[in-house]
């Protein structure tokens, strides 16, 4: 700011010197040529008595051939030649034709009706105006060449004083020393003012934040301005990242509640049935005890997949056959309890890992097979640009309020978790969560039979192929 300022006067002072400089010099020219006026209406030896030369206030001198002073106002008179100066002649003769159109125009040129042989031209200096050789002060002199009546070249000198710009430049300058470092000042404290009040929403974010990371609670929230400016976004931005963080760290904590309550069930089972066994061999209960240990290893399997999932583990980008994989799990897959019906089986080609996807299928045959009353039907078929993979069982279906509740981790529905203890609540969770990172979905509804019918949508490997 103090540069801008220092640069803004020296600007206005540049400004004002020159405006008044231009001023002296027309006024000096306009006297030169009202005197040059008169003295060409008059003979040589006739100009000391020409009327304008005591009319004018301001210096002026009438100059002949070997620097001979005829005449001169009362500032100059009888001081001899004061002014040495010597405008620029024009070779032109008097009477030749002017073949430049742009000298009539010219303001140094025959002005008010004076003859003149050359152009004016000014100068500035001081003139010395009594014994004492003290000093009027600066002038502007300009001077013009004419002749007189009778055929005498002269110059004609007129000055005007520069004592007014001096005294204005000087007046402005000092009223910018005094008044720069006041208004730097006035505008130095308006700005600290004005930020300090713009920023201080933003030093109660920063305490905010500063508070909840020592004391770790991430349910508190920053104050939000009621302004709409770019400070208010930014606070509900913070807010709105702190609630996310807070249903992050939330989840995270259920998330090892629930695995810890699902460990503790198969390894207390697992310990109690080793110690009896240990105390009374007889009485081991090995297929138990196999039974506890496979429902570990596949809590621990799910838990491990889930956690690459988490880390965002992007799928293959092999080519897998829906219609195919069907059918090869559905000979691989142990009798259950219910038959499995295949229905349409499309080719169905998607791009993924056939190991996920496997692992999605498997997941809901056995979660229909949990709620089947008689029967389970798998599906394949090709739906334009989509692949779409149904699973469905006659079982009494998935209330509507429940379809969205039963993907999240570890949650079962109490009629599933009656009819089977054993499983985790883990297996639709990770059935979402590969059908997104393959760019699907899977999504409940009610079957034809009554029971629920789950559809897995993955876009098919032909469209993705054809698109540029």
């Amino acid at each position: 700011m103090a540069v801008a300022l220092v640069a803004a006067g020296i600007a206005v002072v540049a400004v004002l010197r020159g405006g008044l400089a231009d001023n002296a010099r027309l006024q000096a020219e306009s006297n030169a040529r009202e005197v040059a006026a008169q003295v060409s209406g008059a003979d040589a030896q006739d100009v000391p008595q020409v009327d304008g030369l005591d009319d004018k206030d301001e210096p002026v001198q009438v100059v002949g051939a070997g620097r001979k002073v005829l005449g001169a106002g009362e500032t100059l008179r009888g001081r001899g030649l004061v002014v040495d100066f010597h405008p620029v002649k024009d070779d032109r003769r008097e009477g030749e034709a002017d073949d430049d159109d742009d000298d009539a125009d010219d303001p140094e040129e025959g002005r008010n009706g004076a003859e003149t042989d050359g152009k004016s031209k000014d100068k500035a200096l001081s003139l010395p105006l009594d014994d004492d050789s003290t000093e009027m002060g600066e002038f502007t002199v300009v001077g013009v060449q004419t002749l007189t009546r009778d055929g005498t070249p002269v110059t004609v000198y007129a000055g005007a004083s520069l004592k007014d710009q001096q005294e204005a430049v000087s007046s402005v300058t000092r009223s910018m020393l005094l008044g720069l470092p006041a208004l730097l000042l006035v505008v130095s404290g308006v700005t600290w003012l004005v930020t300090r009040r713009a920023l201080r929403p933003v030093e109660s974010i920063r305490t905010e934040m500063a508070g909840i990371t020592a004391s770790t609670d991430l349910s508190r929230r920053v104050p939000e301005p009621h302004a709409r400016d770019e400070v208010a976004r930014l606070a509900r931005t913070t807010n709105e990242t702190l609630a996310a963080l807070e249903s992050s760290v939330e989840r995270q904590r259920r998330f090892v509640a629930d695995v810890s309550h699902e460990l503790r069930s198969p390894i207390a089972s697992l310990r109690t049935q080793l110690e009896v066994g240990a105390a009374h061999p007889d009485l081991l209960d090995v297929d138990g005890a196999v039974a506890d240990t496979v429902r570990l290893q596949q809590l621990a399997t799910d838990l491990l997949l889930l956690a690459r999932l988490d880390a965002g583990e992007r799928p293959g980008e092999g080519r897998v056959a829906l219609g195919a994989l069907v059918r090869e799990e559905l000979a691989q897959e142990q009798q259950g309890p219910h038959p499995v019906r295949a229905g349409e089986l499309a080719e169905g080609e998607v791009t993924g890992s056939r190991g996920q996807l496997a692992r999605v299928l498997v997941n809901l045959l056995q979660n229909a097979q949990r709620h089947a009353a008689s029967e389970v039907t798998v599906a394949v078929r090709e739906e334009g640009r989509w692949v779409e993979l149904e699973v469905a069982d006659d079982g009494p279906g998935v209330p509507e309020a429940e379809r969205e509740r039963i993907f999240e981790r570890f949650v079962r529905l109490d009629d599933a978790r009656s009819r089977d203890e054993g499983g985790a609540g883990l297996g639709l969770a990770i059935a979402r969560d590969v059908a997104a990172r393959h760019g699907g979905t899977l999504t409940v509804a009610s079957g034809a039979a009554g029971g629920a019918r789950f559809v897995l949508r993955l876009p098919s490997a032909r469209d993705s192929q054809n698109t540029p």
